[in-house]
C-alpha cells in the first residue's frame, strides 16, 4: 500500500470521525462549525447533514472502493468552490473559513489522486 492510499484512508476516516461529532454532540457544532442547534429542528439538520451523511461519505469508499474515494474527493472541492464563493462574496474573511477552505482543498486533492 503506497502513501497515497494511506492518506485518502485517513481523509476518509477523518470526514467520518466529523460526522460521528456533528451525530453524537450536535449542541458542540457551533464551536465546530459555526451553526447553533437552537431548537429541535436545528439538531436534527445538523445531526442528520453533518452527521449522517459526512459519517456515510468516509464509510463508503472503505466499502465500495476507488470510486467512492472520488466521489468523496470531489464533494470536498465542490464544498471549497461554494465556500470561495462565500468568502468572496458573503466577505467572510473569518480565519477559521481560510482554513476550512485549505483544509477542503487538500483533502479534496488527496483523494482524487
Amino acid at each position: 500500500m503506497d502513501v497515497l492510499q494511506i492518506l485518502k484512508m485517513v481523509a476518509a476516516a477523518a470526514t467520518v470521525l466529523t460526522g460521528l461529532f456533528a451525530f453524537l454532540k450536535p449542541s458542540a457544532a457551533y464551536g465546530f462549525i459555526g451553526l447553533k442547534a437552537d431548537g429541535v429542528r436545528g439538531v436534527s439538520e445538523i445531526r442528520s447533514i453533518f452527521g449522517g451523511l459526512f459519517i456515510a461519505l468516509g464509510v463508503l469508499p472503505f466499502i465500495l472502493g476507488e470510486t467512492a474515494f472520488l466521489v468523496l474527493g470531489y464533494g470536498y472541492l465542490a464544498i471549497a468552490l461554494a465556500r470561495l464563493f462565500s468568502i468572496v462574496v458573503d466577505k467572510s474573511y473569518a480565519q477559521s473559513n481560510w482554513i476550512s477552505l485549505g483544509i477542503e482543498i487538500v483533502l479534496g486533492v488527496i483523494l482524487i489522486f
